[in-house]
């Protein structure tokens, strides 16, 4: 630090429990860290960090609309950096370096400890980072582990849903509904926006509130004003009926 001075940190993080979490384990440290700031968004975080100029960010990686990495992509220089995200350790072995870390959700304070142990070894050049390999290794890394199935919280316990035996998810206010194709369906804490971004590509957006199964598609018929009926080769035959900004994107299905 430089004049045993505490670092002006911004947190970032689109969870108001997630930024309450890492501001409890920062407070601990008061001689590492002076927090200056609260992100809630990639927008608002690019225009609070360029104008306070923070010498530490604490910044989660999936956000919607501008992710993590887009918001160091926009920046006028660059701030130390700790990574949030809940992505596993194995995909994160490119940034396990000295001079960046990461925190994988749900936190926990024995690896906020380790963080700072990092941060007394760190030697206060950032200069020498190269972001942008470190974002490939890192997109490298991600896509070779293409998701198979997802955990739902069911009571007191946690089951794993195929993804292949998924028909279609369906957005509800804050709350993502999963029907599977044998027309059971759980309930996640989630946005459609975050499932979009993590599910393997055979699932497509065909409305705001529907990401479907392209490989459970079993008839498009065309609707009115630009829209289609798709019927999906499920248990209820389910009838999912698109949106119209969604016409490119279906017609393309309809291309040999």
């Amino acid at each position: 630090m430089k004049n045993n001075q505490p670092y002006k940190t911004i947190i970032i993080d689109d969870e108001p429990l997630a930024r309450l979490r890492l501001k409890s384990m920062i407070s601990e440290y008061p001689e590492k860290f002076e927090i200056i700031g609260e992100a809630e968004n990639g927008e608002d975080a690019i225009t609070k960090i360029n104008r306070m100029r923070p010498e530490f960010i604490f910044l989660d990686i999936q956000m919607p609309e501008v992710s993590g990495f887009d918001v160091l992509k926009k920046l006028d220089y660059l701030p130390k950096v700790i990574f949030c995200t809940a992505y596993d350790e194995f995909a994160l072995e490119a940034f396990d370096t000295n001079c960046i870390d990461y925190l994988v959700k749900p936190l926990t304070k024995e690896r906020f400890a380790k963080t700072i142990v990092k941060l007394n070894q760190f030697n206060g050049d950032s200069s020498k980072i190269n972001l942008n390999n470190l974002i490939e290794q890192f997109n490298q890394e991600y896509a070779r582990k293409e998701a198979t199935s997802i955990p739902v919280k069911v009571g007191d316990r946690v089951i794993f849903v195929r993804l292949d035996e998924v028909s279609y998810f369906q957005a509800n206010e804050k709350y993502v509904t999963i029907v599977t194709k044998h027309a059971k369906s759980y309930v996640l804490d989630s946005s459609l926006k975050k499932m979009e971004d993590k599910l393997p590509a055979y699932f497509i957006r065909v409305h705001k509130s529907y990401l479907i199964n392209k490989n459970l598609l079993k008839e498009i018929r065309k609707h009115f004003n630009n829209r289609f009926v798709l019927l999906l080769d499920d248990y209820s035959q389910s009838k999912i009926t698109s949106g119209r900004s969604y016409y490119q994107a279906i017609k393309s299905l309809l291309e040999y």
